[in-house]
């Protein structure tokens, strides 16, 4: 993902970066920066997490994965080496998401930021067991952070 503004916080090893593109973030949750902030440091990664709409998302997927749709987190790897990566979240689907599953919507934020932060740090879920493996490491990381493990129905 391009960006513009200074990475040097993240790739100094420092908190996220959080950049909040589309307000009604803060409509939705209380302190998002936050929570993204702290997932991703319980991910042990510093990353530029980006807060943007469904349809900044929708492009940034078209663009990049061929697919014109929204979809809930997007990661970009680094720009180069010792530069952090990007996560980047689509408030319209984190909100149904989490509405469909009965979560609150910080909780589900702290996932998938924690979910995105793991596909940076090289983990997949294209195969059933490394599937298992990144989800019960979410729930670990979740875990630290008073979430309940998402795949048992908890709020």
């Amino acid at each position: 993902m391009d960006s513009s503004h200074s990475r040097s916080p993240a790739a100094a090893g420092l908190p996220a970066d959080v950049i909040i593109e589309d307000p009604a973030w803060h409509r939705a949750m209380r302190a998002p920066e936050r929570v993204a902030r702290r997932a991703a440091a319980a991910a042990g990664i510093a990353a530029t997490v980006t807060l943007a709409s469904d349809r900044r998302v929708q492009q940034l997927n078209a663009q990049f994965r061929g697919k014109n749709k929204p979809t809930n987190v997007l990661t970009f790897d680094p720009p180069a080496p010792g530069m952090p990566g990007d996560i980047v979240l689509a408030l319209g689907t984190v909100l149904r998401e989490a509405a469909a599953a009965h979560r609150r919507p910080a909780a589900h934020l702290a996932h998938l930021v924690i979910h995105g932060a793991l596909h940076l740090q090289g983990h997949d879920h294209h195969h059933p067991g490394d599937a298992r493996r990144m989800e019960m490491h979410e729930a670990r990381l979740l875990s630290g952070l008073g979430i309940p493990n998402p795949w048992k129905g908890g709020r």
